[in-house]
Parts: C-alpha cells; sequence; structure tokens
C-alpha cells in the first residue's frame, strides 16, 4: 500500500468555486480509480484561495487482475481451426475448457490479465482528470494551450509509502511536477520541500496556511464571537457570508472595527448589508441597544501593529461606502416628505417588469385587483389591502434600493413608516415578499397574506400566460418559489381555499384545470 499527494498551486481560485472544485476533484479522481480496478482505503480533497490538493490513502501497488473468458470454436470443428484459436490466444490446448450451449459445445479459455502498476496509472489518470477539469469558467496565458481557472504555477505530485517518496510525472504546458510547494503569498513566501502529505500539512502549517476549509471556517466563527463576547456585542448569524470569507484567506486574523456615530441612524438592514456586499465585514449587534455599531473583518495578513492599521483603514473605506447609503437614505426621505411617498408610483411607470408583461406600474394594478379579491375570502380588510397594494413596489424606485437591491421590501416598510402609514400596511410591503425561501416564515397579518399570495399568483399566471414556464433544469423567474410560497402561505395559515380558483384570479388566458 502507498499514499498518492496532489497539490495544484496557483493564483487566487474565486471564493464561489473552491468548495465545488475540491468536491468534483475527489468525485472525478475516485471514478477513474474504480474504473481501473484500483483498491484504496480513502480519498481526501482541500481547497484554499491559492491550492487545490488531492490526498488518496492506502492505494493498491497494483489495480486488480482482470479475468476474462473468450469463447472458441465448437468441439466437433477441424484440428487445424482449433489450433489457430490457441495461437491466437497464446496458450496451449491443454487450458481449454467446455461448455454445453444450445447450439452445441464450444472450446473456452480463461485468460488473466495482471494488474497494472498504479504508479504508471496514476499520471494518465490525473493528466485526464486536470485537463478536462470541469470550471465553469477557465483561462489560458503565455502562449499554451493549457486551461485553468486561473494561472497554474506549480505541481506537487508525490507517491510514496514506508521506504520510498518518488515524485510522479506530470507536465500541462511546461508546468511540471515535482515536490517543490510554498506557504502564505505574504507570511511565508519561501519554498519547501515534501516527501508525504504528512510532511506537507505540518509545513503548511508553519508557513502560516490552514488547509483544511472546516478548520478556517471554525477558527473565524470562534474568534469572531469570543471577540463579539468580549466587547459585549453579539454576532450576527451569516453563513453565506462565512463560507465566502472561508474562500478568501489561508491564514485568517480576526479583527475588531467600530462604525462611525453618524451612521447609526440608518437602517440596521442598511448596515449589514452594506457591509456584507461590499466590505465582507461581520455585524456586531449591542446587546442592550439592539444597534449595530461595529463590526469583524477577517484579514488574510498579520501585522506588527496587530492588524490597528488594516482596521484603520477599513473603517475609512466603509466610512465612504456609507456615506453613500446615507446620502441615499436621506434623499428618499427629504423626497417623501415634501411629496408624499405616493408620487415614487410616477418612476414605476418608466420601469419595465418584462417587455411582455408591461411595467411594474402595471403589475402593481394586476396585484392590487387580485388582492382585493383574496381579501374578501379571508375577511382582510378591504381598503387596507388596497392601500397596502398600491404602495408595496414603490421602494423599487427609491435611491436605497437601486445601490441594495437586496433590500426591497425590508427600505419599502420603513418608507411607509416614515409617510405615515400605519403599522399593518407598512408591515405588508415587506411581508408580501415572504417567503423567500425554505427557511423564511411566511405573512400572518389578514392584508399581508391577501397581498402576498396575489403577488405570487401575478407572478405565476403572467409568465404562464406567455409561455415561459419552468423547465426541468431552468426557473428563472422562480415560478416554482412562488408556486411553494403559495401552498405554504395556505396551509400554515390554515385557509381553506382551492388552488385553482386563486390562480384564475391572475391572468385570465390561462388553463390551469389542464394543467
Amino acid at each position: 500500500m502507498a499514499d498518492l499527494f496532489l497539490e495544484l498551486f496557483s493564483e487566487e481560485i474565486p471564493a464561489r468555486l473552491q468548495y465545488v472544485a475540491q468536491e468534483n476533484l475527489k468525485k472525478l479522481v475516485t471514478s477513474e480509480l474504480l474504473h481501473v480496478k484500483s483498491n484504496f482505503e480513502a480519498v481526501e480533497t482541500f481547497s484554499t484561495p491559492r491550492r487545490l490538493v488531492l490526498f488518496v490513502k492506502g492505494l493498491s501497488e497494483k489495480t486488480l487482475p482482470e479475468i476474462e473468458e473468450k469463447r472458441g470454436p465448437n468441439v466437433l470443428a477441424p484440428q487445424t481451426a482449433i489450433e489457430g484459436f490457441c495461437k491466437s490466444m497464446k496458450i496451449n490446448q491443454s487450458q481449454l475448457f467446455t461448455r454445453d450451449e444450445k447450439k452445441g459445445k464450444f472450446y473456452y479459455v480463461k485468460l488473466e490479465t495482471a494488474g497494472q502498476l498504479n504508479s504508471n496509472l496514476v499520471p494518465e489518470i490525473l493528466s485526464k482528470v486536470i485537463r478536462s477539469f470541469p470550471w465553469p469558467k477557465s483561462m489560458r496565458w503565455g502562449g499554451g494551450n493549457f486551461r485553468w481557472v486561473r494561472p497554474l504555477r506549480s505541481i506537487v505530485c508525490i507517491f510514496y509509502d514506508d521506504t520510498e517518496s518518488k515524485v510522479l510525472p506530470l507536465n500541462f504546458d511546461g508546468i511540471e511536477s515535482g515536490n517543490i510547494s510554498e506557504g502564505h503569498r505574504f507570511l511565508s513566501p519561501t519554498k519547501f520541500s515534501v516527501s508525504s502529505f504528512e510532511d506537507y500539512q505540518n509545513k503548511l502549517r508553519l508557513s502560516h496556511v490552514i488547509l483544511d476549509r472546516l478548520t478556517r471556517k471554525e477558527t473565524i466563527w470562534n474568534e469572531a464571537s469570543n471577540i463579539a463576547f468580549a466587547v459585549g456585542r453579539e454576532l450576527i448569524e451569516d453563513n453565506k457570508l462565512l463560507e465566502e470569507v472561508v474562500g478568501l484567506v489561508e491564514w485568517p486574523v480576526t479583527l475588531l472595527g467600530k462604525i462611525d456615530i453618524s451612521f447609526l441612524a440608518l437602517p440596521p438592514e442598511v448596515l449589514q448589508v452594506s457591509m456584507r456586499e461590499h466590505q465582507k465585514f461581520f455585524s456586531l449587534r449591542h446587546k442592550d441597544t439592539q444597534l449595530i455599531d461595529s463590526f469583524i473583518m477577517i484579514s488574510n495578513i498579520a501585522t506588527d501593529d496587530n492588524g490597528k492599521s488594516v482596521i484603520k483603514g477599513n473603517e475609512r473605506v466603509l466610512k465612504a461606502r456609507l456615506s453613500d447609503a446615507k446620502f441615499f437614505w436621506e434623499n428618499d426621505l427629504r423626497r417623501i416628505e415634501s411629496d408624499g411617498y405616493e408620487s415614487f408610483f410616477e418612476k414605476l411607470k418608466k420601469v419595465t417588469f418584462h417587455n411582455k408583461l408591461g411595467t411594474e406600474a402595471d403589475r402593481v394594478r394586476r396585484i392590487q385587483v387580485i388582492a382585493v379579491e383574496i381579501a374578501t375570502m379571508i375577511n382582510a380588510d378591504v381598503t387596507s389591502t388596497k392601500l397596502a397594494a398600491s404602495i408595496c413596489k414603490l421602494d423599487l424606485v427609491s435611491e436605497m434600493v437601486y445601490e441594495f437591491p437586496e433590500l426591497q421590501g425590508v427600505i419599502g416598510q420603513y418608507y411607509a413608516e416614515k409617510a405615515g402609514f400605519d403599522d399593518v400596511i407598512s408591515a405588508s410591503c415587506y411581508e408580501h415578499y415572504l417567503p423567500r425561501g425554505p427557511m423564511d416564515k411566511v405573512p400572518k397579518n389578514s392584508v399581508a397574506v391577501a397581498l402576498a399570495l396575489a403577488e405570487k399568483i401575478d407572478v405565476i399566471t403572467s409568465f404562464w400566460s406567455i409561455n415561459l414556464m419552468p423547465t426541468g433544469s431552468k426557473d428563472p423567474f422562480a415560478l416554482r418559489r412562488a408556486a411553494i410560497g403559495i401552498v405554504r402561505i395556505l396551509l400554515e395559515n390554515e385557509l381553506n381555499l382551492c388552488l385553482i380558483p386563486l390562480l384564475k384570479l391572475g391572468t385570465g388566458n390561462v388553463d390551469f384545470n389542464n394543467l
């Protein structure tokens, strides 16, 4: 038994591609080894921003021998035919055996092909996998034709056991495999030789690189949580951001920064989204006031001043980002105060929802008609429902949502409150989008329920009417999510409404009875 270790060292791999790439590498290599009948104990893969690593433990010296039976001539065939068959199979006639079949008795021979050395097969397997690796996007560089997600810099490929460690030959446009790797780009840029995967892991850690993705993830979250606790703050959970940040650093250094007091009047969702989308910061909430007033940033470098210069630089950049957000927020509020929130509707008339379905203003009118019908079915206040429907999409043309599209609905609720609408109508501006996913709650207030159902019914029936239905692989307008949302709203609110009559409230030229 021997072990195989491969490192593909490159320029920075996009964070969103790393985990998928490591899983693909595992799947493809495992499949190829099984195809050639190689035995092994386990296959592990790892990824960091600059490397994709494979470790195959307990790989057999040779592949399993292949046994194959070949049918020869009938036993009544001329001797010359039998001798010819034996000659072609390179066997003696004594090695033949017979088997009765429908058409008579035939000679057979059992041929055994010896297993091949895995040290000879592995370079072919790895070369095949690497050359055809399924990156969503790849690139060429220099004068070669080899493609990789980012320029490949070096390859380590070692086949070793207790007594010997040897480099297996790989070559991609002049980039040849060896036993030399390197550590962190800034903290430990020197190169080092490796003789095994264990040796590689130890030296890599000393070179300021945490290879295992899960270990980096736990390190980031634990250190961030400890810092937050130490300063009396609560770390706001954000798994999507955590997954991304893990792919941005090889040696995570957790630092605490503060938000300038002049921005604390902004909605917390604005602060959180701005820091997450633009700066990749985790938000910290004050335990008493519930205000987001500080952040955790994950640096990929340790500095002599314990990160003070890094924090200062990032606080300066964040201040510029939040200044923009504050400007948009105050501009929108000034317009609401001077012209009223309803004045936003004129801009909706100029925003196309779909070239075959009209503008966002047309969509609002459709939703309003459907929502009023549903309100009568579920005993919701019709006047409130109609009013909520008329303003539910107004935030789409606000400067704030233009800058932060993720906040549609959230900003709508804030602006409706600022405009003086009551809590039920304001909340409906946000809740009519729910549920946005499987983990989201559903609206409970009857006005929001009517509006949420109407919005989803309009989406489904409108796109269905122009033959833009979801397929097995594509659903660009999230019609499945809308359908699931309707079912969840009905079930979780215990509403005894039939789906077909509900859908018929939408665009009238769709026959849902025949679906």
